[in-house]
């Protein structure tokens, strides 16, 4: 009975951390995704 148990809790975790993941891939993607401002690619032009 134990071993059924421990066994439902890491799966269970390993489902957790696969969400998790998947949320931080998401969110990584909509960053990279995103347009860079127009004032911030004034301030880097400066740069040059």
């Amino acid at each position: 009975m134990k071993g059924g148990v421990a066994r439902k809790k890491r799966a269970s975790a390993a489902k957790d951390d696969g969400q998790v993941a998947n949320a931080l891939r998401s969110v990584y993607q909509r960053a990279v995704d995103e347009d860079i401002p127009a004032e911030m690619l004034d301030l880097l032009s400066k740069l040059d």
